[in-house]
């Protein structure tokens, strides 16, 4: 049987290939942090969908707010993912609240609720890809003073992942956008470039040895600037950049640590 860490390493892999391949990319001593963050951030992700009833799945969140909770006060983890969890909850104690509002957050997902407007969606992107992207940061001894910049870079990053994902939330029966026309999804898409500015404008904020916790924003650029090129595409679905690309992209960075 696999360890925890690498039954985590697994399920990111299968679920969620941009932060896999941004993993890989790291050092291994960061990766034994970075596989059981992203890999409960897909649980999280999931719950939502894996019971009709939304009382049923808002149960399955608060379960890991509890469990997040349980395991910050010393119990060891149910499960490979909560196992996983606990020694890096154990290192870097303080992203437990971050991790529990991550769950919490969610429920907005399990009724299938609209975002009043665009500040509903950055708020929740914040609370989510946010809170996501300053735990894995903290994990890698970062000082408090970085947390603006990591969240301008995560915010533009999920901002992009978001617009990518547009026809398969639709799918799911969620409302995506607060405001669907060309005009709305291009203002989306110039915020997330302005913040992605303006994190990298303070990078050195962020040491590099915390700097590979960011990695994973690497594809947002040119996601964002497909949309401002071509806003009727979210509708449809973004090109997203692999293969070649993905390669150099992540290879350039574990080689000059820059992001």
């Amino acid at each position: 049987m696999p360890t925890p860490e690498a039954a985590c390493a697994e399920l990111v892999e299968r679920g969620d290939p941009v932060r896999f391949a941004a993993t890989m990319a790291a050092p291994p001593a960061a990766r034994t942090a970075f596989w059981p963050l992203y890999a409960l951030n897909l649980e999280l992700a999931r719950a939502p969908y894996a019971a009709r009833e939304p009382m049923l799945a808002e149960m399955r969140l608060q379960w890991w707010v509890d469990e997040v909770g349980r395991i910050a006060a010393g119990a060891e983890g149910q499960g490979e993912v909560a196992q996983a969890l606990a020694p890096v909850l154990r290192q870097t104690p303080g992203i437990a609240p971050l991790l529990a509002d991550m769950a919490d957050a969610r429920r907005r997902d399990c009724a299938r609720d609209p975002f009043a407007d665009a500040g509903a969606l950055w708020d929740y992107l914040d609370r989510t890809a946010g809170h996501l992207m300053w735990a894995a940061v903290l994990t890698q001894g970062a000082p408090f003073a970085a947390e603006p910049v990591v969240r301008d870079l995560a915010a533009g990053a999920a901002m992009a992942g978001w617009l990518a994902s547009v026809p398969a939330l639709k799918a799911a029966g969620q409302s995506p956008l607060p405001d669907g026309s060309d005009a709305g999804v291009s203002a989306l898409a110039r915020e997330g470039i302005a913040r992605l500015d303006r994190a990298e404008a303070r990078r050195a904020g962020v040491p590099r040895a915390a700097g590979v916790a960011l990695y994973p924003a690497w594809p947002a650029r040119g996601l964002l600037t497909q949309v401002l090129a071509h806003p009727g595409r979210v509708a449809d679905g973004l090109q997203g950049p692999g293969g070649f690309r993905q390669t150099l992209a992540l290879g350039w960075r574990a080689l000059t640590g820059r992001w």
